[in-house]
């Protein structure tokens, strides 16, 4: 009895001494993770201090929603009245990514304005270039019969329109916008997690070329005043955040086509048996529909007692000189755009993916895309490959290798032709007009002699506060030259997917219990 009670006080003692050294090996030492191909310690000073942070979801970026990609029969719907036979049906495959809850609105394009007057001041004329390229084009409400004027003076200020969408955009101008965002989200995160000083966002702490991009803050071209990082016991120092810290979102940029299209449908709550957290949902592709919301499908269409009978899901014209209906009886309650946040949200949560607003898309518009795509995931065309500009190869000092630009973002080069030659997968640098107005296709693009198309034309989806409900289908594109704007076309940005395809908290790939091979 007496030693039973004696080899129960060791084990209690024994539990208790591995409950206080949890984390920790025997004696309190530290307990690290190894590497499964070195056997040496990650994290430990003393072992070479290769830094790993421990595995961790993407982050979601302001404003965003997540969408879980798949397959979808992408173009044309319905028949082609316009007649312009360039939105073949073709069925493709889009990764996993996420996209704007909404689109971009006048509140959050002023906010992009005051930031670029506070960086780079407007007494020095030297910056007003910068400034007045960002401007959007109000002008664009004008119309030779019809008096937008109010709309000319007040639409993009007025703080009535506030949460209305902004337009007169150019792509140009949609593009940087994502970039700026891209790198005040950023900026932000690293304020938060204390490796930026938040003395760093008071107004005259950055001015000129002297201001925060995430790539220039990576490369260290940009060094910001440190906050207080707390650094654990036994692991090397650090003072800068790293791309493999985990803290750092991927950049806002325009959506695909493609992803913006299959966005737009939001199809996922068409599969009447989707995955769980137990098991996988059955592959089942759901019949084509023609507009962002479809019959009885997830309560899109409620017809149980007709109480949606007749409401507007869109804001588009109804027909010749019907913009809103009548007196006491407005269909769709907009004579112009609405707050970015009218309307019922798609099977995905995003708003207006069909009226409201045309929205600017990344790409490059080619009549015949469909046709020249490639049979890979995330179908594209406008890709133009950059690398790095290195003002001095001898040194491997930033502040001397690399250069940023005068509005501070770091220089870059597109890959030439030279350097892509001996390649398997590309043999050139720009290929916006690959198969299509290159020397392979020996096809050519007369722009304003027998076309409107060229390198600078960019596709715009969906239909807008002004069209006929034919443009409300997520199949149609149009296009416009990238340094052009519409009262009708604006923006929403969106961001890549890294990690699982299904989500947070989900693994990628099929997944098995190990089992023992037989010695």
């Amino acid at each position: 009895m007496q030693k039973t009670m004696r080899n129960l006080t060791i084990l209690v003692f024994s539990m208790v001494l591995l409950a206080s050294c949890k984390g920790k090996g025997l004696f309190g030492k530290k307990k690290y993770d190894k590497s499964d191909v070195t056997g040496w310690n990650y994290n430990d000073k003393n072992q070479g201090g290769f830094q790993v942070s421990k595995s961790k979801e993407q982050g979601l970026g302001p404003g965003l929603v997540f969408v879980q990609g798949g397959t979808f029969t992408m173009g044309q719907t319905e028949e082609d009245v316009m007649g312009d036979w360039n939105n073949i049906p073709r069925r493709v495959s889009v990764p996993s990514f996420y996209i704007d809850r909404t689109e971009v609105a006048n509140v959050h394009y002023r906010e992009y304005l005051h930031w670029l007057s506070r960086v780079f001041d407007p007494s020095d004329p030297v910056n007003m270039p910068i400034l007045n390229a960002a401007l959007p084009d109000t002008l664009a409400w004008r119309s030779e019969l019809s008096y937008n004027e109010p709309m000319v003076e007040f639409y993009f200020r007025h703080p009535g329109f506030n949460d209305y969408p902004v337009v007169g955009i150019t792509w140009r101008q949609a593009h940087d916008f994502c970039l700026w965002r891209s790198d005040r989200v950023n900026e932000g995160t690293l304020v938060k997690e204390n490796f930026i000083n938040k003395a760093n966002l008071k107004p005259g702490a950055q001015q000129g070329d002297n201001n925060f991009t995430t790539k220039s803050y990576l490369l260290g071209l940009y060094t910001a005043p440190p906050g207080k990082i707390k650094t654990p016991k036994g692991q090397p120092k650090v003072t800068t955040a790293t791309m493999e810290s985990g803290l750092l979102l991927p950049d806002y940029r325009l959506p695909f086509e493609a992803e913006w299209e299959y966005a737009a449908y939001g199809l996922i709550n068409q599969n009447p048996r989707p995955s769980s957290k137990k098991k996988r949902g059955e592959e089942l592709v759901s019949n084509k529909q023609v507009y962002p919301w479809a019959q009885n499908v997830n309560g899109l269409r409620d017809t149980r007692h007709g109480s949606w009978q007749g409401t507007f899901l869109a804001n588009f014209k109804r027909g010749s000189g019907d913009n809103a209906g009548v007196a006491g009886g407005l269909n769709d309650n907009a004579f112009y755009t609405a707050p970015v946040q009218s309307f019922f949200p798609n099977g995905f949560g995003i708003y207006n993916m069909a009226g409201n607003v045309s929205e600017w898309v990344e790409d490059t518009y080619r009549p015949l895309s469909s046709l020249d795509y490639d049979d890979q995931p995330a179908p594209f065309r406008g890709n133009v490959f950059k690398k790095l500009y290195v003002a001095d190869s001898s040194t491997m000092d930033p502040s001397a290798r690399y250069e940023k630009d005068s509005v501070g973002r770091v220089k870059m080069l597109t890959v030439t032709d030279a350097e892509s030659k001996d390649r398997r997968n590309y043999q050139r640098g720009n290929v916006i007009d690959y198969l299509d107005g290159d020397s392979l296709s020996q096809a050519s693009y007369g722009y304003g002699l027998t076309t409107l198309v060229s390198d600078k034309s960019k596709v715009y989806k969906g239909g807008s506060w002004n069209d006929r409900a034919y443009w409300l289908t997520p199949g149609s594109r149009r296009y416009l030259e990238e340094d052009q704007a519409l009262s009708t076309l604006g923006f929403r940005c969106a961001m890549n997917r890294m990690g699982s395809p299904e989500g947070n908290g989900r693994k990628t790939g099929q997944h098995f219990k190990t089992r023992r091979q037989k010695r």
